[in-house]
């Protein structure tokens, strides 16, 4: 009988699986991840009107999570905290900079991404799509290729990635032109193409692969960073329409505004890119040596005009995108992996971004660092008879218009301190009230005293980031 091994004493130099029926060669890794995508925006977590058919079949054929978290409610602090494995209070990027101080949004040197902790381990990476963690310039640290990635293709920046029409992308460090023409708007440098010709989901699709096919006879990892269904608030302030797309699919007889349709459109174009990549790994014969993964960075948005009332994207949850309340960090969250993961789970596992660090290390057989606030799910994706180990509390922070603060404790409470440290902490009964609208802080003390007292010890500083900050 295989003995197990926890997760701090694999090494990178292992090349055995302490996973009965797991093979012996590591297993490929790709981390498919959408960009606002609500909660409810998939057929299989209860959407009526946008088809997913692609993320359903995942679906059935794979583990669908119901309490997975982002590892933040905007982008830029929530991918930090999925490439370095630390809770938002640690990891090093905590909100959304942008062109007022780059290098607060950028990862430094001395910062250690999963990609790199792969790369020691013999996995050829790649990014492709949106970073957000490190720009050209000042921000230059946090360029992919300084951060474990092999290959790179896509926007370094979050505002660039505003428009889905771009005069330009990056490979690597290099500028790749496109026949796009954009106007700008404002004076973020960003802006809305008025002739749209090369929509750059479509490139990463092509991009992603065509990565996987170039790697079928090694272990891989792949970060494919959609950037769909963001919308491009450039264009929506220009002509209250941020959901521009090549064309509306099968929305486009509809009788609905053309901010519905487009933002319907985006999810069912997104889901086809999902469903070509299952199509790819069967013709290549990698499915059951490959370890698929779909989400998304947080919350629904509201950015686009478009009707939420329609789409219900947060499903049965309370609020979106800047909000801590589960809409907006509460993300679908699919794993397929055949002959390993059994078909049509569902799985109330709770978990977070920061966990696929470990997670990632332990089937791949690589070293994870000291210091993450990162746990292992290999035990719930495989059903195994070894016990799942989970977070006691989770935590996020949020900095635009004052310092919220938010922590989930034994999977069940929820409290919340908005826009000050001194503010009170409203507490929360996921269990019996899913939407986080009843405040039940004075009928259960204790737990409302423990979250407190871990709020105002669960972060460390941060010069780029201080708890009084007004972003």
């Amino acid at each position: 009988m295989k003995r197990f091994l926890p997760v701090l004493l694999i090494v990178a130099s292992l090349c055995f699986s302490p996973w009965p029926g797991l093979a012996a060669e590591k297993p490929n890794l790709i981390w498919i991840m959408a960009d606002d995508l609500g909660y409810g925006d998939l057929g299989c977590y209860g959407q009526k009107v946008i088809r997913t058919p692609s993320l359903d079949r995942m679906a059935r054929e794979g583990l669908r999570f119901t309490q997975f978290y982002a590892g933040a409610t905007v982008c830029a602090p929530s991918r930090s905290v999925l490439m370095t494995g630390q809770h938002h209070g640690h990891t090093r990027v905590r909100g959304n900079a942008g062109a007022r101080n780059p290098i607060a949004q950028a990862l430094r040197p001395d910062d250690v991404t999963v990609a790199r902790a792969l790369q020691g381990a013999g996995y050829r990476t790649a990014l492709v799509g949106k970073w957000g963690l490190g720009d050209a310039g000042a921000a230059e640290s946090g360029l992919p290729r300084k951060q474990g990635f092999n290959e790179f293709f896509g926007y370094l920046n979050q505002s660039h990635a505003h428009n889905h029409f771009p005069s330009f992308l990056w490979r690597n460090e290099e500028r790749v032109t496109l026949p796009n023409v954009v106007t700008p708007v404002g004076n973020t440098g960003a802006g809305y193409a008025t002739e749209a010709k090369v929509f750059a989901d479509d490139l990463f699709a092509n991009e992603a692969i065509k990565f996987v096919g170039q790697n079928r006879d090694r272990p891989f990892f792949l970060y494919w960073s959609m950037v769909i269904p963001h919308a491009n608030n450039e264009r929506q302030r220009a002509l209250k329409d941020g959901a521009q797309v090549p064309d509306y699919g099968p929305y486009a007889a509809q009788d609905w505004p053309n901010p519905d349709k487009g933002q319907a459109a985006m999810i069912t174009r997104l889901d086809g890119y999902v469903g070509r990549m299952l199509d790819e790994l069967k013709k290549l014969g990698l499915e059951q040596n490959t370890l698929l993964i779909f989400t998304s960075d947080n919350g629904p948005h509201d950015e686009s005009n478009h009707n939420l009332a329609r789409f219900q994207p947060a499903g049965p949850l309370s609020g979106i995108k800047r909000s801590l309340t589960d809409g907006g960090i509460r993300v679908p969250f699919i794993a397929r992996w055949p002959g390993h993961i059994a078909s049509n789970r569902e799985s109330a596992h709770v978990g977070y971004f920061g966990d696929w660090f470990a997670t990632a290390c332990e089937l791949a057989g690589a070293q994870l660092p000291a210091g993450l606030d990162s746990i292992s799910f290999v035990p719930e994706l495989l059903s195994s008879q070894i016990k799942q180990p989970t977070h006691e509390l989770l935590y996020w922070e949020f900095h635009e218009g004052g310092f919220n603060q938010a922590a989930l404790y034994q999977g069940r409470w929820k409290g919340i301190r908005e826009r000050s440290l001194s503010a009170p902490v409203v507490l929360y009964d996921l269990q019996n009230d899913i939407g986080d609208r009843t405040n039940v802080a004075t009928q259960h003390p204790d737990i409302t005293a423990r979250i407190d007292a871990y709020l105002k010890t669960a972060r460390s500083d941060s010069v780029d980031w201080p708890a009084n900050s007004r972003k």
